[in-house]
């Protein structure tokens, strides 16, 4: 078995950052946008440091107006992660992207991309996101348009952006009204900033799962908590090395946390930005790390059981992990 062949559960990916260059490529071309900046000359996005990856981001995302574009786009990165062996998702949506906060406009967007999640063999779930740098009020908006659409293969809330805006407790009230309404929660923390981040976001927010959490390394005393709560932390290797955090995978702490009884899983994050899949990222875990089958297996088995989704599939999904 190849590791494309390996059956995967990826939890944290953020649909706009996992669109395929040529398919934003193909779409400018339709629309007659240009696209200077965002490709080098293989057609792959450029970008140096953080403030030019999230220029570039930002400009890709200038192609995807409509609901049409984000179905499109949907079936473009299920197909993508299927290659991958990717045979449950769940996948960061940013309702500002979709209607800009509008609930009617949510649902239109919202329908198309649920009708391309349907016709996929991948099964689906779905996590809208406030951004954090946005600011708290914002947040609530898209707390209160995800509270109204939940159900379905809409499962969770969570919040990414600038980790060093505002704090954590700011979010407490759209966080709640997400709880309120039954979503599963996550939030980025301790990814560019250390693990007071982590720290902040557990006692405010109250997350089932934390997204990156790396740095929660850093404080021992922490570690130790995240293991003791049943924490789990969605880890991107390929991300955090593409972005600095670490130099390379053997520098990365995922084993650590492991070793420390965290529950750890893994993920792409915005996979062609950072030239990464999930074949890469077990591949490497495998031959940097020397992670066996049964690693492999286990880290799938977390993230399974951590998963938003109902149990029937749970069940179902985790007899594909040996170990079960």
């Amino acid at each position: 078995m190849t590791f494309s062949d390996i059956p995967k559960t990826e939890l944290h990916l953020h649909l706009e950052g996992a669109a395929p260059p040529a398919f934003i490529r193909r779409l400018a071309a339709e629309k007659g946008v240009r696209m200077d900046g965002v490709f080098d000359e293989n057609g792959a996005y450029v970008w140096a440091t953080f403030v030019e990856f999230l220029a570039t981001y930002e400009q890709a995302c200038e192609v995807l107006k409509t609901p049409e574009d984000f179905g499109r786009l949907m079936a473009a990165v299920l197909a993508e992660q299927a290659a991958n062996g990717v045979v449950y998702t769940e996948h960061f949506l940013a309702p500002d992207f979709c209607g800009g906060g509008d609930l009617v406009a949510w649902k239109e967007y919202l329908a198309a991309m649920v009708e391309a999640a349907e016709a996929s063999p991948v099964e689906v779930r779905f996590i809208p996101t406030c951004v954090r740098h946005m600011g708290p009020e914002h947040a609530r908006i898209t707390a209160r348009i995800t509270a109204e659409t939940a159900g379905g293969l809409v499962t969770g809330f969570g919040m990414g952006g600038d980790e060093s805006q505002y704090s954590a407790a700011d979010f407490a009230y759209a966080f709640d009204m997400a709880r309120e309404a039954g979503l599963g929660i996550t939030s980025h923390a301790g990814e560019v900033e250390g693990p007071d981040s982590v720290r902040e976001t557990l006692d405010a927010l109250r997350p089932g799962r934390i997204g990156h959490g790396v740095r929660s390394v850093e404080d021992p005393a922490l570690v130790e908590r995240l293991a003791a709560e049943g924490v789990v932390l969605e880890v991107c290797p390929g991300s955090n090395i593409a972005l600095g955090i670490y130099a390379d995978l053997k520098a990365h702490p995922i084993s650590a946390l492991r070793d420390a009884g965290v529950a750890v899983t893994v993920s792409t994050d915005d996979p062609p930005y950072f030239h990464t899949d999930m074949t890469a990222e077990y591949r490497g875990l495998s031959e940097q790390l020397g992670w066996t089958q049964d690693d492999l297996d286990a880290i799938n088995r977390a993230a399974m059981k951590a998963a938003f989704c109902d149990e029937a599939t749970r069940a179902k999904l985790l007899a594909t992990f040996n170990g079960a």
